[in-house]
């Protein structure tokens, strides 16, 4: 299962949907939290994934883990890219992102049949600067301290 899940980045960053489409069965079901309406069937992953390629013409996943057990693999990812298409109804921005996820795949016959794609589309509007950034840890913790006098 290892093995897949790297295949799967690879054809993922290879921005070819000929090169995913084998890893998908016809009747797979996908839910991606910034959609709201799931992916059904190769056409509805096809769909997905050239949005975010369309959107970020240099999308690169790095895997960072993987776990596998049974019929599932779960691979927490990085993802790299800059903004220079529409995403969820934000023009380009040009700017540079990194998010990370989770994708939980179920898998038959080879074949992913169903995934949850769960990544920090906050993160992502924090990236686009859309969002105000977080205060970073050091800065919280003094916060944190300073209330509690």
């Amino acid at each position: 299962m290892k093995k897949l899940s790297e295949e799967l980045i690879n054809a993922w960053n290879s921005h070819d949907f000929a090169q995913v489409a084998p890893f998908y069965s016809p009747d797979y079901q996908g839910f991606d939290v910034a959609r709201a309406l799931p992916q059904s069937g190769i056409e509805g992953i096809k769909a997905g994934l050239t949005g975010y390629w369309m959107a970020f013409p240099d999308l690169h996943f790095r895997l960072v883990e993987c776990v596998a057990e049974e019929d599932r693999i779960c691979l927490f990812w990085v993802a790299t890219g800059t903004h220079r298409g529409s995403i969820l109804n934000i023009p380009p921005t040009g700017r540079s992102v990194q998010i990370q996820g989770v994708a939980w795949h179920r898998i038959r016959d080879g074949k992913v049949v169903h995934c949850n794609y769960i990544w920090d589309t906050a993160g992502l509007l924090r990236n686009l600067g859309l969002l105000p950034a977080l205060p970073d840890r050091d800065e919280q913790m003094r916060v944190n301290w300073s209330s509690s006098d």
